[in-house]
């Protein structure tokens, strides 16, 4: 039989191409498999990647409304901004109870993220240490001490087995007399306002020293205007006639120590360089620009000769003021005095740190850092510079501005004693107060003269004041009897500040001091008592429990105890400036 060859081969190629497109389909069943997967996996990784896009966008957003919050540079209630092709809204809404809460909302692949933050008005002071001693440093008697930790701008001197359980910082402190000056006359001519447009947003000072020394701080005469921010005060070289770019140090202007009149404002260097006499130097105010947010330094012409004012940018161009040839109101000051810690016992339990230029006599439970030390438990770790001086944490404009609340309130002329309960505030004293029964603060009180308690009074915050702070003020000074009970107004977080502008330091003689008083002399237990006498001393003659004590000068009588209630903590006051904003949350909300 005759095979049809041509048949078979047709036959063949069929089953070959069967073959093919059966291994063809197989194929393509595993590469689907294979390629499935990934390709969702490459799906998922790409939603993925723009959710992470529109969380970081919603991110830049609400950072970009919160630098220009904070810095006070203009920003209208609703903003988008647009990066990589993809776009952010950020809404900002006051929200009542001095808060403002902003929303942003980034947009990538229709995959959305919204990020909340919440504001809330600065406090009216920063207290950094529970127990901060100006130039004139503190004293402690035999076997007395603080349970905390201290700051302080002078000497730490002790007796027999002083001690401080905590941390002790002591720095050099300044001159008692400005090296350079220019304040008068009072009030200044001119005022030179700065930080509303770019080509005004500085303002710069030049000075020559008359005496070499180490920088310390400096003052300005200086008010604001709306709220704006702290800026950076810095010291730079000459270039020609104007500041350049090369900064020797820096400091901090705090916006809380600023009011809306014009008021002594220090700003201590973080750094204490060497400046030599005869050379030129500046004092650099680099602010932020705002229409509404900005300061004003006082100034004046032809009354300062070893400088001269100039306004613009740092880092860009400078002018002449208007009119030309002003100067601006300034102190500057150099280090004065080199401070110490003698016959102390610093730190419990394994810790407590000691901070000081020269330190002896003492026994530090943790590390010593000192330049020169004599006859103590350990050597001196010299790896450390000196501390440098801390501003106090209210200013001179501060508190002017709250006499002027309780004289608004009204003015009695005359000494007030307090026997019987009684509601006061605000108002003026022009005399002394003398509480015998309870006191309750309806707002501030201001009295011209001094105040004295009898023991076993009640001295309170009223409720309305919430978690707001009560300031009495007197310009003569403050004597807190023993068992005297001091009451918030029932929320946490309200204090009363007793503030003391006098002199007084147990020796000063004359009004308001005769009888050798201390500014401010606590003899009981309160943690929430804050006691201020930048001025004077303020002195504690038995174991006191305080929120927080400042004094140019502390005093601890032999076998007393200072405990305070806590470390660094902010006051917010019923009057007064605010202190920027604070941030009370941040948080993913979609």
């Amino acid at each position: 039989m005759k095979k049809d060859f041509k048949k078979v081969k047709r036959n063949r190629g069929a089953a070959m191409l069967i073959s093919v497109i059966f291994f063809l389909f197989i194929s393509l069943a595993i590469i689907s498999g294979l390629v499935g997967p990934t390709v969702r996996e490459f799906k998922n990784a790409n939603v993925n990647l723009n959710s992470k896009k529109s969380y970081f966008l919603a991110e830049s957003g609400g950072e970009d409304a919160l630098y220009r919050i904070l810095n006070n540079i203009e920003i209208s209630e609703s903003e988008t901004i647009t990066l990589d092709s993809n776009s952010v809204t950020t809404d900002i809404a006051s929200i009542g109870n001095n808060q403002k809460q902003i929303v942003s909302l980034g947009d990538v692949g229709n995959l959305e993220r919204q990020n909340s933050l919440l504001l809330k008005t600065g406090s009216g002071a920063v207290f950094k240490y529970g127990t901060q001693a100006g130039q004139g440093g503190m004293t402690i008697g035999n076997n007395a001490g603080l349970n905390g930790s201290l700051y302080s701008n002078g000497s730490i001197l002790g007796s027999n087995h002083a001690f401080i359980t905590g941390d002790a910082y002591v720095a050099n402190s300044p001159a008692l007399a400005a090296d350079q000056i220019n304040d008068t006359p009072t009030p200044p001519p001119y005022g030179m306002v700065f930080g509303t447009a770019n080509a005004t947003q500085d303002i710069a000072q030049s000075f020559q020293l008359t005496t070499s020394g180490l920088a310390n701080k400096v003052q300005f005469y200086i008010k604001k205007n709306g709220n704006p921010g702290n800026v950076t005060v810095r010291i730079t070289t000459n270039n020609g006639s104007a500041p350049s770019t090369t900064t020797i140090t820096t400091g901090t202007l705090s916006a809380t120590l600023v009011t809306g009149s014009y008021g002594w404002v220090n700003v201590t260097f973080a750094s204490s360089p060497f400046l030599a006499a005869g050379t030129t130097y500046w004092v650099v105010i680099d602010n932020n620009t705002s229409l509404s947010n900005y300061y004003t330094l006082a100034g004046n012409t032809g009354a300062y000769a070893n400088g001269q004012a100039k306004i613009g940018a740092y880092s860009g161009t400078w002018n002449n003021t208007t009119p030309a040839g002003l100067d601006g109101y300034f102190k500057f000051y150099l280090g004065g005095f080199t401070s110490q810690i003698d016959n102390m016992e610093i730190g419990t339990s394994g810790v407590g740190e000691a901070h000081a230029n020269l330190v002896k006599n003492s026994t530090i439970t943790g590390s010593l850092y000192c330049q020169t030390g004599t006859n103590n438990n350990k050597a001196c770790n010299t790896s450390q510079a000196d501390p440098v001086p801390i501003d106090f944490p209210i200013s001179d404009a501060n508190i002017a501005d709250w006499k002027t609340d309780a004289e608004n309130g009204g003015v009695t002329n005359g000494d007030v004693t307090v026997s019987a309960p009684t509601t006061l505030g605000p108002r003026k004293i022009i005399g002394d107060l003398t509480i015998n029964n309870t006191l309750t603060m309806a707002n501030t009180i201001w009295v011209t003269g001094n105040i004295s308690t009898s023991n076993n009074i009640t001295l309170k915050l009223d409720p309305s004041f919430g978690a707001t702070t009560g300031i009495i003020i007197a310009d003569g000074f403050i004597d807190m009897a023993n068992g005297v009970d001091v009451l918030d107004s029932g929320t946490p977080g309200s204090y009363i500040l007793l503030l003391s502008t006098a002199p007084c330091d147990g020796g000063t003689s004359g009004n308001p001091c005769a009888g050798n008083v201390d500014a401010i002399t606590i003899r009981n237990n309160s943690d929430i008592l804050i006691a201020n006498a930048q001025q004077g001393t303020v002195s504690f003659g038995n174991n006191a429990t305080v929120k927080e004590v400042t004094g140019n000068k502390i005093k601890v009588a032999n076998n007393a105890t200072i405990t305070y209630g806590s470390g660094v903590f902010s006051v917010d006051f019923t009057s007064g400036p605010g202190g920027g904003w604070d941030i009370l949350g941040w948080k993913e909300t979609q």
